[in-house]
């Protein structure tokens, strides 16, 4: 299964950790929880970060719900649950 399709999966099924930096960083962008889950369902892998002892981190760019444009940081854990690491916006609120 392609990685995006697994992500994805991870999402519908609800098997996925947000961080407390994740969090913090969805406050301080007004971003929720749906907006993380729209942005990976509605967006693309843009970059595979293959250097982390910790396991592969991919950067997925896609829409929140209000259209911005973000990035979602994620790693699958050792358990395979997905773990959201950071978000951040790419643009401003419209």
């Amino acid at each position: 299964m392609a990685s995006i399709q697994r992500i994805r999966q991870k999402i519908v099924d609800r098997a996925y950790y947000l961080s407390s930096h994740a969090e913090e960083e969805m406050a301080n962008d007004l971003f929720e929880r749906s907006d993380v889950e729209n942005a990976i369902l509605k967006g693309e892998i843009e970059k595979k970060m293959t250097h982390d002892e910790r396991g592969t981190r991919y950067r997925i760019e896609g829409p929140a719900r209000d259209g911005r444009v973000m990035h979602v940081i994620c790693r699958f854990r050792e358990d395979s649950n997905l773990l959201i690491i950071t978000v951040y916006a790419l643009t401003e609120e419209l």
